[in-house]
């Protein structure tokens, strides 16, 4: 948005004949820095945009840790009232042991069928808590229903913030001229946090009974 404004204040001055009321010798020199700060500003929106994704993307891991930390709790509750469900408990365990052995080193896209992969097997698992009013009316339970609500938004909510940014410093990259300034500095796309979801899949795992 700085880099369009900066951009058509430049051209108004240039058809205005702004320009033409100042001796040449003092043209070009504001020229040079006219186009001098044009390029710092586009440069640095570029900058903003890529940080902002990757502070987004920290905030993301950090909640995903958060989850990962709650749901053995989460087992260990839901087993002190249904202890025969095991497949369920099974399946969490897996998902989750997947979800964190990509780590760092997994790309966005493995990274979000890991973790979809895990709100799935989350999702059974409160499925077979609904059949249980006693662990329903659980303290504990509840508390880590609540915190897992709170994660889950805290992640949907990160996740699309990371989104907008990566969608913006793409799109710039693709675009002239910012696409000329992002190719002289070695601005590379960034891959979105998505996944080929059905509606349902987009939503936060539900933890209200």
């Amino acid at each position: 948005m700085e880099t369009s404004i900066f951009s058509v204040a430049v051209i108004i001055l240039l058809l205005s004949g702004f320009f033409d009321l100042i001796s040449w010798k003092f043209n070009i020199p504001a020229i040079i820095v006219a186009v001098a700060a044009w390029i710092v500003s586009m440069y640095n929106r570029l900058i903003t945009l890529a940080y902002r994704a990757k502070e987004a993307l920290s905030d993301i891991d950090v909640q995903l840790k958060r989850r990962y930390d709650l749901i053995p709790n989460l087992v260990e509750a839901v087993k002190g009232y249904a202890k025969h469900e095991s497949q369920a408990f099974e399946n969490v365990t897996k998902a989750r042991a997947a979800a964190i052995s990509g780590g760092a080193n997994a790309s966005l896209h493995d990274k979000a069928v890991n973790e979809n992969m895990l709100s799935g097997a989350l999702k059974s698992l409160f499925a077979v808590a609904e059949a249980y009013p006693e662990l329903k009316a659980n303290t504990n339970f509840m508390e880590l229903q609540r915190e897992l609500s709170d994660t889950e938004n805290k992640i949907q909510a990160s996740r699309r913030f990371y989104n907008s940014n990566v969608m913006e410093l793409n799109s710039k990259i693709d675009m002239f001229p910012t696409n000329v300034i992002a190719g002289v500095f070695h601005f590379k796309k960034m891959e979105f946090f998505d996944l080929d979801e059905t509606p349902a899949q987009r939503e936060p795992v539900q933890v209200k009974f």
